[in-house]
């Protein structure tokens, strides 16, 4: 099936920066597209992204390259308008617990053998290239990565919408938990909760970490190891935090209106399921993340949560992307990643290329799909 303007049509599913930077690639080739959401915009992983916009530590060669590339995106865009509150490019800083300094010092020699912006700093070294950290935090060594920076995704998200109306895409929210169907054994469409069916002659699936559930139906197997996390936004804070904070009990980055958002890993088994499927967390979780951000702030300001969201982060089994068309559904695309903030512009650029030329671009040829064949 051809648009009016004999242009291909895509439905795309899924609401998150993955969907919608994918949508307005596809717009800009003169693609037709519909984007369909099981509720509204970035009402999934994307509203509770700590969207730090990195490649430090250590990855496969390939997905490195693919986040460098989407820091690059991220950083033409800041040239645009440096002003926007919802973009910054204020570094980023790591430190292991006490006694770890060889985690730190191995990270950085990683980081320095493959040209990656990695300075080894000691204490009171941090407060001359970033501000807003209390030194005394840092019990050993720390990595300050300058090139990095943030992103407040239901900002970009908003402002890739801009265009995407105005390019004439179409949008369906509130469309519940929706499938793909095919047409003789290719994707032909969305077939919304409700039953109706937004006819393509392509398909992204790009929600989440309900993506493997979504192929699942059709006999395709993506490895998910999908964990429950929470993202914590506090009330406007007396900081002058600039950079990413990577720390063992909490990781900080400034966010718009002068708050911070908050998040780890410690707590997600503190993290209840109901049998509907929604999430809850003890308050007192909230309070002690909130009291670990404050030890790390000059001056140990109070933080209070104005707000917490909960919900499955989306990684692949084995960590690494997932970007392609499936070879045993013709004509379905998946997008489904961890980093989905620092490839969001990156991946959606390169999946709408695959679509609107119909061939194979190299720099996703390592996370292929089929990866998980026979798994």
């Amino acid at each position: 099936m051809t648009s009016p303007q004999g242009g291909k049509t895509v439905a795309i599913l899924g609401g998150g920066i993955l969907g919608v930077s994918t949508a307005v690639h596809l717009l800009r080739g003169g693609a037709s597209v519909v984007l369909v959401t099981e509720g509204e915009l970035a009402s999934g992983a994307t509203g509770r992204s700590l969207s730090w916009l990195n490649s430090a530590g250590n990855r496969s060669d390939a997905y490195h390259h693919l986040r460098v590339a989407g820091i690059d995106r991220y950083r033409t865009l800041f040239a645009q308008d440096p002003s926007r509150e919802w973009l910054q490019f204020g570094g980023g800083l790591y430190w292991a617990a006490a006694g770890e300094a060889p985690k730190a010092e191995a990270r950085h020699a990683y980081e320095q053998s493959h040209g990656y912006d990695s300075r080894l700093v000691k204490p009171e070294q941090i407060a001359a290239l970033t501000p807003g950290v209390d030194p005394t935090a840092v019990a050993d060594v720390a990595v300050f990565n300058p090139g990095e920076g943030w992103v407040s995704l239901p900002h970009l998200v908003d402002f890739l919408m801009e265009e995407f109306k105005s390019r004439g895409g179409r949008l369906v929210t509130g469309a519940g938990r929706s499938r793909v169907v095919t047409t003789c054994s290719r994707a032909s469409g969305i077939a919304a909760q409700d039953g109706t069916v937004y006819e393509a002659d392509h398909v992204v699936v790009a929600c989440g970490a309900a993506t493997p559930a979504v192929v699942g139906e059709h006999g395709i197997h993506i490895a998910d190891g999908s964990p429950v996390s929470a993202l914590v936004i506090t009330q406007p804070a007396d900081s002058e935090l600039k950079a990413v904070l990577n720390t063992p009990r909490a990781a900080v980055r400034p966010n718009p209106g002068g708050t911070l958002a908050i998040d780890h890993s410690w707590y997600e088994e503190r993290i209840v399921e109901a049998a509907d499927g929604s999430f809850s967390i003890p308050r007192e979780v909230i309070d002690e993340l909130t009291e670990e951000a404050s030890r790390l702030l000059a001056g140990n300001p109070e933080l209070k949560a104005a707000s917490w969201k909960i919900g499955r982060k989306p990684i692949p089994g084995d960590g690494e992307p997932v970007f392609g068309e499936l070879e045993k559904l013709p004509g379905c695309f998946v997008a489904f990643s961890h980093s989905g903030a620092t490839v969001g512009l990156i991946a959606g650029e390169l999946l709408s290329s695959e679509i609107l030329t119909d061939e194979k671009h190299p720099m996703l040829a390592a996370f292929r799909p089929e990866r998980f064949d026979g798994q």
